[in-house]
């Protein structure tokens, strides 16, 4: 049967996204935030949606573009999701090579792409010119189950508030997630140096909860966070959480995380998904201690185009 690749339209979202979520269900998603993001990318991202279709069915979903926002120019990025009923039939082959002329035409030269741990995964990739570079964890806490940590006293001087505090005016938040970003570790640095698009790709994006993110603020000042993306039915993720540098090492981080899974809990979501660097030791025992586990790794995997 012919695969046919082609570039995500609008009413594509419901089938792109139930691949999505049967390719790599430790990710929370919507229709809504894929056609988001879609519409709401940077223009120097180049980034671009693609579908495979098979008899008219839509059976995998790409994304490729640029990592505008790190200072080493020229580093793409090309990700393919295959529904598991239609792998090992060339599908992915197919969306791989559309992406990466996408990204090839936009100006890289090199294409990282993530890949899940095993050993047919890995062949894919590796006869496809890739070489393996860094892992990361995808973990999950059942909160259905009731065995959260229970929230500490918060210490003197220190406030734990959701980040619809600061609606009117989120530019302290930016400072803070810019700070955090900044030092978070992976093969390609990122530099959150533009307000504007900040507020339309992350402040914006459909998926952040605004109540069940929590921001540590000390001496009035915002200080650490977490931030909550949610599907708005059972499912939670962890977009980020960090500290700004003049505050670690004082646990404010856990208070925020713990409070936020606690407020989710509360509201009925029973699932709380997160991912972490293989190397990102105390994020990873944080998790360890809140009840995460690991439930899958993944291994970013680079390319240098020709």
């Amino acid at each position: 049967m012919t695969v046919i690749v082609r570039a995500f339209r609008p009413e594509d979202a419901p089938a792109a996204t139930e691949v999505v979520r049967a390719a790599l269900p430790f990710m929370v998603t919507t229709p809504e935030a894929m056609l988001w993001h879609s519409a709401h990318a940077a223009p120097a991202s180049h980034y671009r949606l693609f579908v495979a279709e098979r008899g008219g069915e839509i059976v995998a979903r790409g994304e490729a573009g640029i990592a505008h926002d790190s200072t080493t120019p020229g580093q793409g990025f090309a990700n393919v999701y295959v529904h598991p009923e239609h792998r090992r039939r060339g599908v992915g082959t197919v969306v791989l090579r559309t992406a990466e002329e996408h990204v090839a035409d936009a100006g890289a030269d090199t294409v990282h792409s993530w890949v899940l741990e095993g050993e047919a995964n890995r062949s894919f990739a590796e006869r496809r010119g890739y070489r393996s570079s860094r892992s990361a964890h995808f973990l999950r806490l059942d909160l259905a189950d009731g065995t959260l940590p229970p929230q500490a006293p918060v210490p003197d001087g220190v406030e734990l508030v959701p980040v619809s505090r600061w609606a009117d005016d989120p530019r302290p938040l930016f400072a803070l997630d810019a700070e955090c970003t900044a030092d978070e570790p992976g093969d390609i640095d990122a530099v959150l140096d533009d307000y504007d698009e900040w507020l339309d790709s992350t402040w914006r994006d459909p998926l952040l909860d605004h109540d069940l993110s929590v921001v540590a603020v000390a001496d009035g000042v915002p200080a650490a966070f977490t931030a909550a993306r949610t599907d708005g039915a059972t499912r939670y993720g962890s977009g980020m959480t960090g500290t700004a540098r003049a505050h670690r090492g004082r646990g404010l981080a856990k208070l925020a995380k713990n409070r936020s899974l606690h407020l989710a809990r509360a509201a009925g979501y029973t699932e709380a998904f997160t991912g972490n660097d293989a190397d990102n030791g105390p994020m990873l025992a944080i998790n360890k201690w809140f009840g995460y586990e690991v439930c899958a790794t993944e291994v970013r995997h680079v390319r240098d185009l020709g």
